[in-house]
């Protein structure tokens, strides 16, 4: 079945819309269970696959003790490969069908307040090109609440100065316009004046954030610089760059921003998944109220 898996793949891509990095977390669900169905169970066709191979597997997966994220997403992918094979008529009967994705507990992420976002950027104070760039970075990730890939598949005619906003090419090749503050144009202007340039040394480059060797800035690359910067803070959150994503949207909220321009501003498909927020910002409010209401906690009147 392996000569399927890149056929798979492009369906994945170009049929289903997915973006790219869904689709490799799928490929790569997909080439495990194929290597444990030629390894232990000694098949190599998918005419040959019955639901006892399918739950032999299920159960290896239970076994490793998965988080209930990746467990769903595993079974996502076999659902999703049963199902290509069964259009595709290289099974007959898709088993998947009948088995059922556990239930994700839902965690609200991690936020920083306005207070520890100043102090990243505060750590930030000399003019050296690396800097500019991480500026920029973190200016334009909090200023706007973009995905990491968004942020780092930007190329420098994707942004409009003149206009004040950001062509962004999202999840399934979708294309949306976020707008630029005035901090993330000022960090932009710099970086570019001053920066990027002194980066790219002899390199050619139209993706707007390089690392210093003049390459486009990896996700492993900016996820260490936010934790170097997040620790010079003294910002003992976990913090990750979709951590400013997840604090400009709740900062928005809590400004009285409404839940539909905060979809289209974070390029949400369905509205149910921006309705996280309203919970996290609720927590925010009430770790406030806890912290600071001299009444909060039952004291007595002095």
């Amino acid at each position: 079945m392996k000569y399927l898996i890149n056929e798979y793949k492009y369906y994945l891509l170009n049929e289903k819309g997915l973006a790219d990095n869904t689709a490799t977390s799928y490929y790569r669900d997909i080439l495990k269970y194929l290597t444990y169905l030629e390894k232990y169970q000694q098949i190599t066709r998918a005419r040959d696959l019955s639901s006892t191979h399918i739950k032999a597997y299920l159960k290896t997966l239970y076994y490793k003790k998965y988080r209930s994220a990746t467990l769903a997403r595993n079974i996502s992918s076999l659902k999703s490969f049963h199902h290509y094979l069964f259009i595709e008529r290289e099974i007959t009967e898709n088993y998947m069908k009948t088995i059922e994705t556990p239930k994700i507990t839902k965690s609200l992420p991690q936020v920083l307040t306005v207070a520890e976002v100043i102090r990243l950027l505060e750590t930030l104070s000399d003019e050296e090109p690396l800097t500019l760039r991480n500026i920029a970075l973190i200016e334009l990730v909090y200023g706007s609440g973009l995905r990491v890939s968004e942020l780092l598949n930007l190329k420098l005619n994707n942004i409009h100065f003149s206009g004040n906003y950001a062509k962004i090419t999202g999840k399934g090749n979708k294309e949306r316009i976020v707008p630029l503050g005035e901090m993330s144009l000022k960090a932009l202007r710099n970086y570019l004046a001053k920066g990027r340039n002194l980066l790219l040394k002899n390199n050619v480059s139209n993706y707007l954030f390089v690392n210093l060797y003049g390459n486009k800035l990896s996700r492993q690359g900016f996820y260490k610089i936010l934790k170097e910067i997040a620790r010079k803070a003294n910002i003992e959150k976990e913090i990750s760059p979709h951590t400013l994503r997840h604090s400009f949207a709740t900062h928005l909220l809590e400004a009285g921003v409404d839940l539909r321009t905060l979809q289209e501003l974070l390029g949400h498909k369905d509205i149910s998944t921006t309705q996280i927020y309203t919970h996290l910002s609720q927590k925010h409010l009430k770790d406030v109220y806890l912290k600071t209401h001299p009444r909060a906690k039952g004291e007595k009147d002095v």
